[in-house]
Order: C-alpha cells, then structure tokens, then sequence
C-alpha cells in the first residue's frame, strides 16, 4: 500500500513561511489524491488542503485560502504544501494521506509558529 512520510515541520514565527514535504514509497503518486491534514492540540484532525491526482485540482480550506500553496511533483513522488503568513494558530501536527484510502496515519510533522 502506499506510504507517506511527511517533513519540513519546525518552529516559525509568526508570518514566517514553512514548506511541508510528503514523500511517497512503494508506490508513486502519480494516482492517488493527496490530502493535507492538521490536528491542533485538543482539537479533531481536520483537512486543510488537497489535490487531484488526474488534473491536479487543488481545494483549500476557507480560512487558509491564499495562505497555503498545495503542489505535487510526480517524478520525485513527492506532494508540497507551502505554508505562507503563518499565525500561532497555524500550530498543529501536519499530515497527509490519501484521500481515499484507509491506511494508517504517520506520524505528522510539527508546526509551531511561536515568536
């Protein structure tokens, strides 16, 4: 099954910017539709970003849209989110996953956006 391994997390001030990487092995992703997910501490993991696998429709939450920059580069098997005019409301372990599987969840990468 497919395997993601997400990275690029760390601690940011606000306003910073970050870059999330999600890194696929045993399969490319050249077919799966990847989603972008944030869990805050206290609160249900939520989706904040996805994109298609075919035409590479993108889909961003309301209050991040424009904030938030979701990419993929097939060949490196490899899905983005850039992260732009971070908050510290933006804090929260990042994930993703395909939107339409039911493999489990890594282990995320830690966002802290903090001055």
């Amino acid at each position: 099954q497919l395997q993601l391994v997400e990275s690029g997390g760390g601690l940011v001030q606000p306003g910073g910017s970050l870059r999330l990487s999600c890194t696929a092995s045993g399969f490319t992703l050249d077919n799966y539709d990847i989603g972008w997910f944030r869990q805050a501490p206290g609160k249900e993991r939520e989706v904040v970003s996805c994109i298609s696998s075919r035409d590479g429709l993108s889909w961003y939450e309301d209050s991040r849209r424009g904030r938030l920059t979701i990419s993929r580069d097939d060949p490196k098997r490899t899905a983005y989110l850039q992260m732009t005019e971070l908050t510290p409301e933006d804090t929260a372990v990042y994930y993703c996953n395909d939107l339409n599987g039911s493999g489990p969840w890594a282990q995320g990468t830690q966002v802290t956006v903090s001055s």
